[in-house]
């Protein structure tokens, strides 16, 4: 494998931000965590890993236009935002919310007991963008294959999900290579550019054409994102 110019983001290092009824734990700088090791990747400037208890629910609002992407992981959620658009998401349904600059969106537990995980990820905008909220199925049972989740030609930024039974190898093509890669291994363990990487690690890499894994686990998951800078 060739190794490229990278840097590490671990599981256990992340920020945390808690509440009695709310858990977030940031892979980069957010709200009160500013370890400046811990700086955003290009365009890529929010990536949190939430837990919601029941009946409860958190608001968030954008500064900038930004591409915001909800994921979840254990359990379903309710999704609401400020241009009126409702829906109920279920593990493997992910949400794109491509908003402006101000706006509001709110992420809500609808059980009355369980516990929720998603993945909350911002991909910020140059310029003010077309307002629209789509939800994109994922085959979470598709094995050994990256599938394609996300697209913004516009932005030049793609990203991908994948779920691998151990020792399955995958290459990913970068389309344009002034951009950066962004890899979050969701459970399992793999190794990713001669790197081993276990769940909720992050890996960011840069000036690569192609990179090469391994899964080290079965059904081991992984999300890739390609960023510009």
């Amino acid at each position: 494998m060739t190794q490229n110019e990278a840097k590490i983001f671990l599981s256990a290092q992340r920020g945390k931000t808690e509440l009695s009824w709310f858990r977030s734990l940031h892979s980069f700088k957010f709200g009160s965590f500013q370890d400046p090791n811990k700086e955003h990747i290009g365009k890529l400037r929010v990536f949190n890993d939430n837990t919601l208890a029941a009946g409860c629910g958190m608001k968030m609002q954008v500064e900038k236009p930004t591409e915001v992407l909800i994921l979840p992981l254990v359990g379903g959620i309710e999704f609401k935002n400020s241009v009126g658009y409702h829906d109920f998401l279920e593990a493997g349904k992910l949400q794109i919310f491509s908003a402006e600059a101000e706006m509001e969106y709110e992420v809500l537990n609808p059980y009355e007991s369980e516990l929720i995980n998603y993945l909350e990820i911002w991909i910020e905008k140059e310029n003010s963008v077309s307002l629209s909220t789509i939800s994109v199925d994922i085959d979470i049972e598709k094995r050994n294959e990256l599938l394609p989740i996300f697209s913004s030609v516009q932005q030049n930024a793609f990203g991908y999900f994948g779920k691998y039974d151990g020792r399955e190898e995958g290459v990913v093509q970068v389309k344009n290579a002034r951009n950066y890669l962004y890899v979050f291994v969701i459970e399992g363990a793999f190794e990713v550019d001669n790197k081993l990487m276990e769940a909720r690690d992050g890996l960011a890499i840069w000036d690569a054409e192609e990179i090469e894994f391994e899964a080290l686990s079965n059904d081991a998951m992984l999300l890739i994102f390609e960023i510009p800078a």
